[in-house]
């Protein structure tokens, strides 16, 4: 897929060098994260309103604070800090599917068992980090963290395609079925949905997701862009359609936003920080609309 990249960039600097397009455009990178916001938005957005529906607004950010931990073993085993996907997706889905594997087979909460597997991740991740010192400047792992359009290549732009393409065939074969598992597990089992392995495929699709959307969004703040602007199209929409259609436009404009704001106006913030703020301004605005619209 380089090759394809590389043409769409050399479009863009062409653009901005006859002034259609911003000068920023001539910087490879600005033009490499908005690719990746216009696979991210659309991504996240659609899935979020699926984890809103199934009550699952943190285990995404449990899952990205494992990454943190699944770097530092990729590191510890010899992977490049830049692209240690192999450890990160192996740990980030085992952590994944052992948590949903206790949950289901405990019955314990959600908020607790999410707690404690949060919890011992962070506490190994903090161990690991000593031996990871020593190979890495731990600085580097604040793009891990917060995000950062600098560190996107073409590696990344190809894993996130390919989760993309992915996530889009499931969610095309079994979006009705998804959705009548979250909202009457017991009616979709009479009908012969296989609610088990449902939730199982949906997990394994919020942790590669999850991992994919880290040099962007940040570990820290990947469930926040899962979460918002699902909260917010809950704000304007009537219909399960608008639901959906308006999760992916705020959250892909928020991408967007977020990203070419900070570098237009030369402001020195993470770009999973600026994506998050323009995320949570159109939420307080989506909120602000339907209290007005209820007084009236």
């Amino acid at each position: 897929m380089t090759p394809i990249y590389e043409a769409i960039r050399e479009a863009m600097a062409e653009l901005a060098l006859l002034g259609v397009l911003p000068e920023s455009f001539n910087y490879s990178f600005v033009v490499n994260s908005l690719l990746c916001a216009l696979l991210i938005g659309p991504l996240l957005g659609a899935l979020g309103t699926m984890v809103v529906i199934k009550r699952l607004a943190f285990f995404s950010e449990a899952v990205g604070h494992a990454a943190l931990t699944g770097i530092s073993i990729g590191i510890i085993v010899g992977e490049p800090y830049t692209n240690p996907y192999a450890s990160v997706f192996a740990f980030c889905l085992l952590f994944a599917l052992l948590m949903n594997f206790v949950k289901h087979r405990t019955q314990m909460s959600s908020d607790t068992l999410i707690g404690v597997f949060l919890s011992a991740s962070l506490g190994v991740g903090a161990c690991l980090l000593v031996f990871v010192v020593s190979k890495v400047n731990i600085h580097m792992l604040d793009s891990v963290l917060f995000g950062s359009i600098l560190t996107v290549n073409d590696t990344d732009m190809n894993v996130l395609l390919a989760i993309t393409i992915l996530c889009l065939i499931i969610g095309a074969l079994f979006f009705n079925r998804f959705l009548l598992a979250s909202l009457n597990p017991s009616l979709a089992e009479a009908r012969g949905v296989p609610v088990r392995a449902l939730d199982y495929l949906f997990i394994i699709m919020i942790a590669v997701v999850t991992v994919a959307s880290l040099k962007i969004v940040g570990a820290v703040l990947v469930e926040a862009l899962l979460l918002i602007p699902a909260a917010s199209a809950r704000n304007v929409s009537r219909s399960l359609k608008g639901y959906v259609g308006f999760s992916v436009l705020f959250a892909t404009l928020s991408c967007l936003v977020g990203i070419l704001v900070p570098v237009e106006f030369d402001i020195p913030v993470p770009s999973g920080g600026a994506i998050i703020v323009c995320a949570a301004f159109l939420f307080f605005l989506t909120t602000g609309f339907r209290i007005f619209r209820v007084v009236q």
